[in-house]
């Protein structure tokens, strides 16, 4: 395995939409567990092929605090939304900022597994976001088309939490 340098805002890749995975390949098995060793290491949730540079249907996902509930999502569609959510959003691909984003509380997704075999997956909450913010990547867009207001400075949301 090995971390991978992770494409940031303005990249042309991250504007550019997904291949669908035909098949899992050993290079496709090594891109994955790459990922999630890049996600775990940048200290994200979510991480999608291209912000790896690999134009590719695939997302990994891990809310969990102990990283211990991690999610591989092959050629991800979601199905159902309902709810609504709004908060705080960042990716990996703009470090250190931050913007409002409104999103639904409740998601279902079909994927396929490292087997290529079908699955759906349920979320809320932050799963439910990350999910969203992930196959966004996998059509080219990437959160800040969809922030109310400005975008902030990491550090000046932790001064206010701080201060509350």
């Amino acid at each position: 395995m090995a971390l991978r340098e992770i494409r940031e805002y303005g990249d042309d890749v991250l504007a550019r939409p997904c291949k669908e995975v035909k098949e899992v390949t050993p290079r496709i098995r090594e891109l994955i567990e790459d990922m999630f060793e890049t996600m775990y290491d940048a200290n994200g949730v979510g991480l999608a092929a291209p912000q790896v540079g690999v134009l590719k249907r695939i997302v990994v996902i891990d809310c969990s605090p102990e990283g211990d509930e991690p999610h591989l999502l092959i050629n991800p569609v979601i199905l159902e939304t309902s709810g609504e959510q709004t908060g705080y959003e960042g990716c990996l691909s703009l470090p250190g900022k931050s913007g409002v984003v409104t999103r639904p509380n409740y998601v279902k997704v079909k994927a396929l597994d490292i087997d290529m075999k079908p699955f759906e997956l349920e979320g809320t909450e932050l799963l439910a976001r990350a999910i969203c913010h992930e196959c966004d990547h996998l059509d080219g867009h990437m959160y800040v088309e969809k922030v109310e207001g400005e975008l902030v400075n990491n550090e000046d949301l932790q001064r206010e939490d701080d201060e509350e």
